[in-house]
C-alpha cells in the first residue's frame, strides 16, 4: 500500500493532532508515515503504521494500527459502529492492561466510513495460536482468566444499560427473534437437506420456547459487558508467556451473560474431544477468576445453568453469520461443532417437553 492510497486518518497532521488529543504526543509532530505491513480481515483493513517524528516526542508510540472498516462490507455497519462506541465509552472506564489502548476512534454516519487507531502490541503480543489449531490448555487458561477480568470488572455495574450499552426490551427483543426467525427461514431455503429436520425442529422448539428462556436475561442480574466474538485468536498473549493478554475486535460487545463469551470460545470453537477434556477444567478457572476479581453471589453451579443456556443459544450464530455472508469454512464447521456440543451438555433439557 503506497502513502498516496492510505486513509485520511494516517496523514501526518491528522496523526499528529489525534496522538496529542489521547495525550500520546506532547511535544513535535509526525512528519511522515511509513507502513509496515497492511492485511485485510473479512470486515475491516488492519495497517500497520509507523510515524517518523519532528522535534521531541519523548514516549510517543513508535507504530501504531490503523483499523478501517471495507467499503464492500459498509452494509454491516446501522446507525453506529459497535467498535467505535466501545472504545469512546466503554474501554475509558477499563483499567489500564485490559484492551489495546486507542489513541483516536472516529465514525462518520453520512457515510458509514470509520477508523480506530490502536497501541500496537505486536512486538510484545501475538495470538496464542494459527487459527484454526487451538491453544495449549496453558495458554487457554490465561485467556480465559483475562476474560473473567473484563467481566468481573462489569459485573452488575449500575451503568450496564445507562452509559454502559443498552438493555433490550421485549418489544425489541421480540423483534429480534422475527429477524431470526426471517433469517433461519432463509438458511432453510438455501440448504435444504444438508441440515436435517431433526436440526430444523431443535431450531422451532428454540424459537417457541425464547420467552421463557429469555427471563434470564430479562432479570439484569449476573450480567457484563461481553466481547461478542470471543474466540481464541481475538485475544493477544504475551509473547514471554506473562499473564498479560488482551481481547481486540470489539465490533460485537453488548451487555448480557459472561457464558455468552464461553459458550462461543469453548463450545463453539472445539470438538467434542478437546472440549470433554478441558471443558469443565477452563470452567473452573473462569469461575474462579471472577471471585478473585471481586464477583460475588454467583455459584460454580450459576455458571454451568448459564453456560448450557449459552450453549443452546449459539445455535442461532452459524445463521447469523451465514446472514451476514461470514465464509462457510468458518458458519459450517461453528455449525457442527455447536450441535455435537448441545447433544454432550443436555441442552435440550432446557427445552421442556
Amino acid at each position: 500500500m503506497t502513502a498516496k492510497a492510505l486513509p485520511a486518518a494516517a496523514d501526518p497532521a491528522y496523526l499528529t493532532a489525534a496522538l496529542r488529543r489521547s495525550g500520546a504526543l506532547a511535544r513535535g509532530s509526525v512528519r511522515e508515515v511509513a507502513v509496515v505491513n497492511a492485511r485485510d480481515t473479512v470486515l475491516s483493513h488492519i495497517i500497520r503504521l509507523r510515524p517518523v517524528y519532528d522535534g521531541e516526542h519523548d514516549d510517543a508510540p513508535a507504530t501504531v494500527i490503523l483499523k478501517t472498516g471495507r467499503a464492500d462490507r459498509a452494509d454491516l455497519w446501522g446507525e453506529m459502529n459497535q467498535e467505535i462506541t466501545f472504545y469512546s465509552q466503554i474501554a475509558p472506564s477499563m483499567p489500564a492492561g485490559y484492551v489495546p489502548g486507542c489513541f483516536d476512534a472516529d465514525w462518520r454516519a453520512e457515510t458509514k466510513a470509520w477508523h480506530l487507531l490502536l497501541e500496537d502490541l505486536t512486538d510484545t503480543h501475538s495470538t496464542a495460536t494459527a487459527w484454526p489449531v487451538p491453544p495449549t490448555l496453558a495458554q487457554c487458561e490465561r485467556i480465559v482468566v483475562a476474560l473473567a477480568r473484563i467481566h468481573a470488572f462489569w459485573w452488575d455495574d449500575s451503568r450496564l444499560g445507562i452509559s454502559a450499552g443498552t438493555w433490550v426490551d421485549a418489544a425489541a427483543m421480540d423483534r429480534r427473534l422475527k429477524k431470526l426467525d426471517e433469517r433461519f427461514a432463509l438458511f432453510v431455503e438455501e440448504f435444504g437437506d444438508r441440515l436435517p429436520q431433526e436440526r430444523r425442529d431443535l431450531y422451532r422448539r428454540l424459537f417457541d420456547a425464547a420467552p421463557r428462556l429469555l427471563q434470564r436475561y430479562h432479570s439484569h442480574r449476573n450480567m457484563t459487558i461481553m466481547h461478542g466474538d470471543a474466540h481464541f485468536w481475538n485475544c493477544l498473549c504475551a509473547k514471554d508467556g506473562g499473564a498479560d493478554a488482551r481481547f481486540f475486535d470489539w465490533d460485537c460487545w453488548r451487555v448480557d451473560a459472561g457464558t455468552d463469551d464461553l459458550a462461543y470460545m469453548i463450545a463453539m470453537h472445539w470438538y467434542p474431544d478437546r472440549r470433554r477434556r478441558f471443558e469443565p477444567r477452563l470452567l473452573d478457572c473462569y469461575h474462579a477468576a471472577l471471585m478473585a476479581n471481586g464477583v460475588r453471589g454467583y455459584e460454580r453451579r450459576d455458571l454451568d445453568g448459564d453456560y448450557r443456556l449459552s450453549a443452546l443459544w449459539q445455535i442461532m450464530t452459524p445463521v447469523n453469520q451465514f446472514a451476514i455472508k461470514i465464509p462457510p469454512v468458518i458458519w459450517w464447521n461453528n455449525l457442527e461443532r455447536i450441535f455435537l456440543a448441545v447433544d454432550d451438555l443436555g441442552c435440550r433439557d432446557l427445552l421442556g417437553d
